[in-house]
């Protein structure tokens, strides 16, 4: 019989993507089940190991995942913690040198090495909870991660160094795990995946992504349904077919194009112009007419010009897109672009980032506007101050608008719809009151 550690309590810490999110919640989920107490993105003086899940997407990131990891080993050398130990992405990626730069930490893991971590902890791997998951975002929404690593060989990033080649989950573990999530009161699945198109190829032989959608959509429970991170480039329309038969499926849709100049989106490897990212929108509009799209856009890609960043601006501010995303280029290692010259100064990528949003502020000001009067059905997330604080179906939480309902004369209940009347605008959120 394994011996767990005296104490028993594990904090684990969660830094990065939301695909991060949910391997620490499959690692709490494994833990609890082993009869770990355990707690998530806090420290408390009686954990006596501390687990801390990495980012190693883009510089800042990975600073602040070194950062952390040096709190950690800090702690340990006061003794604070018996146990320290790494996984995730900046694990995967640069384990050995870690291992030398911080040799406190006890151990570091991989993306895909849950069992060797619950192993060093002296914990069982229970095959039996898959389809089981604690979750760390509020009751009623969730994310479902349909499948890990990627195919694509876009210039500028390292995913595929750190999270392998496209594996898709069966659409029946998915569905499993969609109905237990609706059974613990979940209400909106956001669907998640470094490349959501690429989805069930590899074990169908054929884009799955509609079989699933439509299998999801007959769990009863979940009214909501959000996708994440779908590749342009031979877009499958059958997917946008099937969000507007399916009213479940919220009219959203994260499409990231990252630039709209055909030299840099070349030098990206994007495999699509711009004409190509247009027709593509125009076809998604004629389909679903009321869709929000969310795009990011990485400036300061080596070689990007002032021109090209003006074919950006004009690119945005013809578009017109409903939320958008701004990054600025981070030299990866191991990526075919970083064997460009890294030309654009760090400063002019920054000032690059926030001319482009201001641009998008007008954008988003203007279409909040023509909301006023306007009724909408709001998911509300939480209580925040004076207000309800929700989102309408073209809102991802955490990143995109949000809905604000004093509360001073009404009651919501956090994780209810409700309809709401919009009555004044900012930039980026709305007020309204209820209907």
């Amino acid at each position: 019989m394994k011996t767990k550690p005296k104490n028993n309590k594990v904090s684990v810490i969660t830094l990065g993507c939301s695909k991060n999110l949910v391997d620490s919640e499959n690692l709490i989920t494994q833990l609890q089940a082993n009869e770990f107490d355990v707690e998530h993105d806090n420290h408390s003086e009686d954990s006596n190991v501390l687990i801390i899940n990495t980012c190693g997407f883009i510089d800042r990131a990975k600073q602040e995942s070194i950062d952390t990891i040096l709190e950690g080993a800090d702690l340990k050398n006061k003794g604070a913690i018996e146990k320290l130990y790494v996984t995730g992405c900046l694990s995967e990626r640069y384990k050995s040198d870690l291992e030398q730069e911080i040799p406190e930490v006890d151990a570091y893991f991989g993306t895909m090495e849950l069992p060797a971590l619950l192993n060093k902890l002296n914990a069982d791997y229970k095959h039996e909870l898959i389809g089981e998951r604690w979750t760390a975002t509020p009751q009623h929404y969730a994310y479902l991660k349909i499948s890990e690593g990627c195919n694509r060989t876009c210039s500028f990033c390292a995913i595929p160094l750190m999270r392998g080649k496209h594996i898709s989950q069966p659409i029946e573990k998915l569905v499993k795990q969609a109905e237990n999530f609706a059974r613990n009161g979940v209400k909106e699945l956001i669907l998640i995946a470094q490349e959501l198109t690429y989805y069930g190829l590899d074990i169908y032989k054929e884009r799955a992504l509609p079989q699933l959608l439509k299998a999801l959509c007959k769990v009863e429970g979940i009214e909501w349904i959000r996708l994440h991170y779908a590749y342009p480039s031979k877009f499958p329309l059958e997917i946008i077919e099937t969000m507007a038969e399916e009213p479940k499926i919220c009219n959203y849709l994260d499409i990231p194009l990252q630039h709209a100049a055909d030299p840099i989106l070349k030098s990206m490897r994007r495999q699509i112009t711009q004409k190509d990212q247009k027709d593509l929108i125009k076809q998604i509009k004629t389909i679903l007419p009321e869709i929000a799209l969310r795009t990011t856009m990485l400036l300061g890609f080596p070689g990007e010009t002032e021109d090209d960043f003006k074919v950006v601006c004009d690119y945005i501010q013809e578009m017109k897109f409903d939320r958008l995303g701004v990054f600025t280029y981070s030299h990866e290692e191991d990526t075919t672009a970083h064997t460009l010259n890294d030309d654009v100064p760090d400063e002019v990528k920054a000032e690059r980032a926030n001319r482009l949003m201001e641009i998008q502020q007008q954008i988003s000001f203007d279409k909040n506007l023509v909301k006023i009067g306007q009724t909408y059905k709001v998911l509300f997330d939480r209580k925040e101050g004076d207000h309800f604080i929700g989102r309408t179906q073209h809102d991802s939480p955490e990143v995109d608008n949000e809905v604000l309902v004093e509360a001073s004369d009404t009651y919501i209940r956090v994780g209810d719809f409700a309809n709401v009347e919009i009555i004044n605008t900012e930039a980026f959120d709305l007020y309204g009151k209820l209907v």
